[in-house]
């Protein structure tokens, strides 16, 4: 009969622990996710809902199994998650990305992200972006995006161009240059620009002697912060809705 020492019994004890704690992390990061949705989609509606029904954080919990695959030399099963995925939500995301925490993609449809792509903590993205590359090269070929980005829908950024934190690119935008952090880029090709601070209504209402009610400051795509887009009455316009018109980015 064998007698199990106090130092042989504690490795299978530690490797419990550890496997306790990767799924603790699981479910936690898990967690992390669906609260950032709620944060980011005034549409949620509950934790079951965006668990089941948001493609785009399928697409990220896909990423993340296939990711892990492509680090451990498994690149075939990791290109088979991530095309399953592709089938699934309509994302293709290369395994070989980089992605970091609370990444939102909304809707999705037709967002494609490539393999040596790198995206930041706290990065938003809207359906049909393209993170894609201009070389055919075996090297780092894709857009490196910092922390707390919005990308618009349709926008496109190319090659190996790093976007600096806290920036935006509009819809539609072609990225194919570096932007240094908190810059607006719009157009084709978007050239980067000091985005613009928000400041409360009240305050600016105050200046010019207007209530907030009527205040009317221009934006970039000529547009008052105080209205609604065209066609639409403000008494049609639900709060959450207006949450979107405090930053000129969000509807670029």
């Amino acid at each position: 009969m064998s007698v199990v020492t106090g130092a042989a019994s504690a490795e299978p004890i530690d490797q419990v622990d550890g496997t306790a704690d990767r799924v603790v992390g699981v479910f936690s990061r898990l967690r992390e996710d669906i609260d950032n949705a709620r944060r980011h989609d005034p549409a949620a509606r509950s934790a079951a809902g965006i668990f089941f029904l948001y493609s785009g954080l399928h697409a990220i919990w896909n990423h993340r199994l296939a990711h892990w695959l492509w680090s451990h030399h498994a690149k075939g099963p990791a290109r088979f998650v991530s095309q399953l995925s592709r089938f699934l939500t309509g994302i293709e995301i290369h395994p070989g990305a980089r992605i970091g925490r609370r990444f939102f993609i909304d809707h999705g449809m037709g967002v494609v992200i490539g393999e040596t792509a790198e995206v930041g903590d706290d990065v938003m993205i809207y359906h049909g972006v393209t993170l894609g590359g201009t070389s055919l090269a075996a090297e780092k070929r894709h857009p490196t995006i910092g922390d707390h980005v919005l990308i618009g829908a349709g926008a496109k950024v190319l090659g190996p161009v790093t976007i600096g934190s806290h920036s935006s690119i509009g819809a539609n935008a072609v990225v194919v240059k570096s932007a240094p952090p908190d810059s607006l880029l719009v157009g084709i090709p978007a050239k980067p620009r000091p985005r613009p601070q928000t400041r409360p209504r009240d305050v600016e209402s105050r200046r010019d002697g207007l209530s907030p009610a009527s205040s009317d400051r221009t934006t970039i795509d000529g547009l008052s912060q105080g209205s609604t887009r065209p066609g639409r009455s403000a008494a049609n316009v639900e709060p959450e809705d207006m949450e979107q018109f405090r930053d000129p980015a969000m509807y670029i």
